[in-house]
């Protein structure tokens, strides 16, 4: 019996973290860039004297969906989506450097190229600043150019070039916070060949429809995970009856 009980509610503990999973995903399915988290679900035995023979499920997240999503033209000049597998360095809130695929970019009052999450954009000497006046655009292969707006047919001039890594033969993961690194340390390599799409943003590649099915299913397990644990109750105390009965007799 008590088998049952740690096989129902373990996997009860599997299915909240499904759905936790799975509203992370929704509420991202708008976000610029973003990767679908995936759980991965592993049977775990508990080793003990008395204990051999359960079997719990453990589940955690630990990578996302790579898949590329749709790449939409926005004519903003500062807008980029990065090509192939491809992404972009950005700082982090601790300093180091993470990767991330959201190229919606913009220019803080303090002169700070940034993306959409508020983070400062890494080019080949820390963090991107621009001239506070100029004109900024950025080439398809990901450098920042800055023009004079009183001298119009001026060529631009070159601040920086953003950092385009290669993921190619290198494990990445995701981290809370949504950015992505190195596994066990690191930074990944800068693509010198890389190619940026300007005017265009690459969406979430989460697919609602598809989110919404699998919110339903994950519902419908815990549901039935549910019922589970209730009918070892009722077994239980079934048992327990008969114990009685048996003893009075």
């Amino acid at each position: 019996m008590d088998k049952l009980i740690y096989t129902a509610m373990s996997g009860m503990t599997d299915s909240m973290t499904r759905q936790r999973v799975i509203a992370a995903n929704m509420a991202n399915a708008q976000t610029i860039g973003f990767r679908a988290e995936m759980l991965y679900s592993t049977p775990v035995t508990l080793k003990g004297p008395a204990l051999e023979a359960r079997a719990m499920s453990s589940g955690e997240v630990k990578g996302a969906d790579m898949r590329q999503g749709n790449v939409n033209a926005t004519g903003n000049v500062l807008d980029i989506a990065m090509q192939g597998s491809d992404m972009m360095a950005v700082q982090a809130a601790d300093g180091s450097e993470v990767y991330t695929r959201r190229g919606d970019l913009s220019v803080s009052a303090t002169g700070v190229l940034s993306n959409g999450d508020g983070r400062p954009v890494i080019g080949n000497g820390g963090p991107i600043t621009v001239p506070p006046d100029g004109v900024i655009k950025i080439g398809p292969d990901g450098s920042v150019l800055s023009g004079d707006p009183s001298n119009p047919n001026q060529p631009p001039t070159l601040v920086d070039k953003i950092k385009i890594a290669s993921t190619d033969g290198m494990t990445i993961e995701k981290g809370l916070d949504g950015f992505f690194r190195v596994a066990g340390g690191g930074i990944l390599p800068t693509n010198d060949d890389a190619k940026v799409t300007v005017g265009a943003l690459e969406e979430s590649n989460v697919s609602p429809s598809e989110v919404m099915v699998q919110m339903v299913q994950a519902q419908r397990l815990f549901d039935i995970r549910t019922k589970l644990l209730s009918t070892a109750k009722d077994i239980d105390q079934s048992g327990t009856s008969l114990l009685r009965q048996s003893a009075s007799s």
